[in-house]
């Protein structure tokens, strides 16, 4: 009776640890960006970048790290595509400034759409491939 307990309580562990797994894998995605970008206020210079993002539902924050230092963070929509992205990229709209501000981020090889800030109400945005 102990070896069953025992054996069940592993497999339990082991599913659990698994999902926690899965689900970190998930959440994550690169962003390599082309250009100067504007983020809710934070600036975005040329480069590679790893977000992060956590929340239930389709409201989520995301996080922007570049290497050890988190560059931005900022709430998102999530919403699913029916295709899977090709590749990581990301939309943007001009500001009357001259400046871009980030739109969207599409997660390559995955159906998810980040939609940031007014593009997460519905606003039109332009996809610009990023680099790999």
């Amino acid at each position: 009776m102990n070896l069953s307990k025992i054996a069940t309580t592993l497999l339990g562990a082991a599913l659990v640890f698994g999902t926690a797994v899965l689900a970190g894998e998930v959440n994550k995605g690169t962003l390599n960006v082309e250009e100067k970008l504007n983020v809710q206020g934070k600036s975005l210079d040329p480069g590679s970048y790893k977000l992060e993002w956590t929340g239930a539902g389709p409201s989520v924050q995301v996080t922007v790290t570049q290497g050890k230092q988190t560059v931005a963070t900022f709430p998102a929509q999530v919403t699913e595509q029916t295709n899977k992205n090709a590749a990581n990229a990301y939309g943007t709209a001009p500001q009357a400034d001259g400046s871009k501000e980030l739109t969207a981020i599409y997660i390559g090889g995955k159906h998810t759409v980040l939609q940031v800030g007014e593009a997460a109400a519905g606003n039109g945005q332009s996809a610009t491939p990023s680099a790999k």
